[in-house]
């Protein structure tokens, strides 16, 4: 979820909040901790060792717990619930494709495919037991992995999951924002 940590940080940016105090909290950290850790098992994948990927539910549990360090430190709780929303209804989404069609989701890679990512010499259903390539004949294409990104195949749930990320990071940035403003108002009171 690289794309969508930056994706808020330019929306901060866009809004003329200050991120550069983001990098400096422990709590971000421990995210983007997991990010390189995400990228290493990308780069696995593209040199053909799929290992990790037997354990990615985990894993991706895991690095979403990882966003509440950010929720409890900056207490914004009714964006927790808004982002736990989208990741609900994501997670439905992905979960309503995958039995429509016969308990595996549809991959769609095109740009992947260029880059190497997925390879058309390997079946992907001997890479996980999840993912199978998508015919003609699959059940609600919009909701299969069809958004490409290089590097990844997404569907509309997985946009959706990932919109937690995004309203954690935005808010927390925001939170940041609004918590030093308080402090340099203080301050310049107690010097007036």
């Amino acid at each position: 979820m690289p794309e969508t940590i930056i994706l808020a940080l330019l929306f901060a940016k866009l809004k003329k909040y200050k991120i550069k105090e983001l990098f400096t909290l422990w709590e971000f950290y421990v995210i983007l901790s997991f990010e390189v850790f995400l990228a290493i098992v990308q780069i696995n994948v593209f040199l053909q060792d799929f290992g990790l990927l037997r354990y990615m539910s985990i894993i991706r549990t895991v690095y979403l717990c990882s966003y509440l360090f950010l929720v409890f430190r900056f207490r914004i709780y009714k964006s927790a619930i808004v982002g736990s929303g989208f990741l609900v209804l994501g997670s439905v989404l992905n979960q309503v494709v995958i039995a429509a069609n016969g308990g595996r989701m549809p991959v769609f890679p095109t740009l992947s495919k260029l880059t190497g990512y997925i390879s058309g010499n390997q079946p992907i259903e001997t890479i996980d037991n999840i993912h199978k390539f998508g015919t003609q004949a699959v059940s609600l294409l919009f909701l299969t992995d069809i958004i490409d990104l290089g590097y990844s195949v997404l569907s509309i749930g997985d946009i959706f999951i990932r919109l937690f990320a995004f309203i954690i990071i935005y808010n927390s940035i925001k939170r940041l924002n609004m918590e030093n403003s308080l402090v340099e108002e203080k301050s310049s009171a107690k010097i007036a």
